[in-house]
């Protein structure tokens, strides 16, 4: 079951990162991920009082302000490399943050089987070769979409550890905890950004609906996160290699909607990342 809940938030994240990508080509970042957290949390307070969590032990509040903070900051980097940089390659860099709960886990003394361990080297490498010759800073955008997707990793894989570790206290209250965290600092560096700057931040009503889906998927992809690291037996380092396979999602779209082609080496690494997910699984 965590090894489902893990792939379903890869196909969540991989999904709301595209639109989230999509959306920052015409409209600020600022404004994409302020709406899109802001919607996330309308949507998370209602659960927290029909589930009871408001009431949960406060456990979560230290790991979840500071993801919060950490993803926000990863958030915003991603969605500019996103935007200005090609998908295809940007999203798997970003997938890299996976190596920060993999090693956080296996130095907590978690023991995946011989499958599992092949199964993470094999997805690991397969996101390393689905960045492709582009690598090399000849593509879209040249090398700063690199630079700032290698730093959305290091915050995404954080994140990741933080998210597990406050979902041992309460998984509704982690995220609102989260959305929270995010909007208060979003919206204030917003505030600040159009008084000194005099810059318009806001969306065209045409657009809420989609900055509502990024939320809501980015949200509902965290949720089965932290579902799949609190099932019963399951490995934070082997759920969180299954969680960060979206950048094969996002490729896919980017091809479809965008038309954006793959090379021979990107192709070989969404194969390899599939065949680390059947291992995973196996195992």
């Amino acid at each position: 079951m965590s090894a489902v809940l893990a792939l379903l938030a890869s196909v969540l994240w991989g999904t709301s990162d595209f639109l989230g990508g999509t959306a920052s080509r015409s409209l600020p970042v600022g404004s994409v991920l302020g709406l899109s957290q802001l919607a996330a949390l309308l949507g998370l307070v209602p659960v927290a009082l029909l589930t009871g969590e408001l009431d949960a032990d406060r456990a979560y509040v230290v790991p979840a302000v500071l993801a919060g903070a950490v993803g926000v900051l990863a958030l915003a980097a991603f969605y500019r490399a996103l935007a200005t940089g090609t998908m295809g390659v940007v999203a798997p860099i970003a997938a890299l943050g996976v190596v920060v709960p993999v090693a956080a886990g296996l130095l907590a003394g978690e023991a995946p089987g011989v499958l599992q361990l092949a199964g993470i080297a094999v997805a690991v490498t397969g996101v390393v070769l689905a960045s492709g010759p582009e690598l090399r800073g000849h593509g879209r955008g040249g090398a700063t979409p690199l630079l700032l997707a290698l730093g959305a990793a290091c915050g995404f894989g954080t994140v990741l550890v933080l998210i597990a570790r406050g979902a041992e206290s309460s998984v509704v209250m982690t995220l609102l905890t989260m959305r929270l965290t995010a909007v208060l600092l979003l919206t204030t560096a917003l505030l600040a950004v159009a008084s000194r700057r005099g810059l318009q931040l806001g969306v065209p009503r045409s657009q809420l609906p989609l900055v509502a889906a990024i939320g809501a998927g980015d949200v509902l992809a965290n949720g089965s996160f932290a579902l799949a690291s609190e099932t019963a037996g399951a490995l934070v380092s082997v759920t969180s290699v299954l969680a960060s396979l979206y950048p094969v999602v996002t490729v896919l779209l980017a091809r479809q909607v965008h038309g954006e082609r793959l090379r021979r080496v990107q192709v070989a690494g969404v194969a390899a990342a599939l065949g680390g997910v059947v291992l995973l699984a196996g195992g």
